[in-house]
């Protein structure tokens, strides 16, 4: 298999653990053990205790029928646990589809969401959102992409790396086209739990569409991307089990470890999304300010979920200003490059402690970068500098 590199994860390897200012993550604020394990007296005991041997492939039958529990109809035997997101998402482009399909894709996206089908020789079609209406995609532009070979619609809400959130009528348009024609339906669901309102938040989409396919873990909601949980529900029992044998070749089982504290994660799960909503919603308030100071430099509209925000740049190439923000103030953001992203786009996270103190170094990088430079590494002109 020919892949290309993912852009992203290779940028994040270059400064993720040198850059002192992490401002364009979209993982939260991560919780300790010690945290987690205080939900629940005698929990600390019983991970003492728990045998380091191989588990179950499907996932821990306890941390299954916990997780069913969080769903309107999926039952455990439904729901097949994985090493974090990434490793579903690559199940599903190899186990379900094949060389020849078609598959649309929310966009901007996750690049695993199209790079892995594309490597197989499955055609992609992006389905854009649009920056001028706060990211949100055209129905009438998913209908016009469906082709005969047209095998499945992957969308992500809440979405990564704009912030978008469907409407429930919108979500279930998507749904109805789905049905239509006979498609699966893969929603990316990692951030569900994020909505700044939880009045907004919808139903998981493998409860209502008998095709539908729900992706979801605990790395950006719960800010427990270091168990490395994620799970696949549905009540499709054929791509339930080409996913169950895929999943043989890869990582066979999880880490006993995580699947313990995951469980104690799920039963907790609303707790954990009210401690990282009251972050989620102080420190957006504190970019929205900061936007409202440069706006010269930013267009941007408030998203409403999520922990990332995707601002268009009007200062010059993206990925040139924040390779020199990095270099010269410690700041690490992400270019829209890494979207794959016509125009020039950043992503900022915003769930983690420090960000306000990320941005404020941001905030003085743009003032006191190299004087003799315009701050996005354009040389400025001579006329200017009196």
């Amino acid at each position: 298999m020919q892949i290309r590199p993912f852009a992203l994860e290779r940028y994040f390897a270059r400064h993720e653990f040198s850059a002192r200012y992490l401002l364009g993550s979209s993982d939260p604020e991560s919780m300790s053990v010690a945290d987690l394990l205080s939900f629940e007296p005698g929990s600390e005991e019983g991970l003492k205790k728990l045998g380091l041997g191989y588990t179950e492939s499907l996932g821990d039958p306890q941390l299954r029928q916990e997780i069913a529990a969080q769903y309107e109809k999926i039952q455990a035997g439904q729901v097949l646990v994985f090493t974090g997101a990434e490793e579903p998402i690559f199940a599903f482009m190899h186990a379900v589809l094949n060389p020849g399909d078609h598959l649309i894709v929310h966009f901007p996206g996750y690049q695993s969401h199209y790079s892995v089908a594309e490597s197989r020789g499955i055609e992609v079609s992006r389905w854009p959102g649009n920056p001028q209406k706060n990211w949100a995609p055209d129905i009438d532009c998913l209908k016009s992409l469906i082709k005969p070979a047209t095998k499945a619609i992957l969308i992500c809400t809440p979405h990564n790396p704009t912030g978008y959130l469907f409407d429930r009528q919108k979500w279930q348009q998507v749904i109805e086209i789905a049905r239509q024609h006979g498609l699966w339906l893969f929603c990316d669901e990692v951030y569900r739990g994020t909505e700044h309102d939880p009045a907004d938040r919808l139903p998981h989409l493998a409860d209502h569409y008998e095709k539908g396919i729900s992706l979801n873990c605990l790395s950006k909601n719960c800010g427990l991307a270091g168990l490395r949980i994620g799970w696949i529900a549905t009540r499709d029992a054929a791509v339930y089990n080409s996913l169950a044998t895929f999943k043989d070749y890869l990582t066979i089982c999880n880490s006993a470890p995580g699947e313990y504290l995951a469980r104690i994660a799920v039963r907790h799960s609303e707790k954990i999304f009210a401690r990282q909503r009251a972050r989620l919603v102080s420190n957006l308030q504190l970019l929205a300010d900061f936007f409202a100071r440069h706006p010269d430099l930013f267009a941007w509209q408030r998203p409403c979920a999520g922990t990332t925000t995707f601002p268009r740049f009007l200062g010059g190439k993206a990925l040139e200003f924040c390779d020199r923000l990095v270099e010269k103030t410690g700041v690490m953001l992400i270019p829209g490059t890494f979207f794959d992203m016509e125009g020039e786009f950043l992503r900022f996270g915003y769930g983690r402690d420090s960000f306000p103190e990320a941005l404020k170094q941001l905030e003085s990088g743009l003032e006191h970068l190299d004087s003799r430079l315009h701050p996005f590494g354009v040389q400025a002109d001579e006329n200017s500098r009196e």
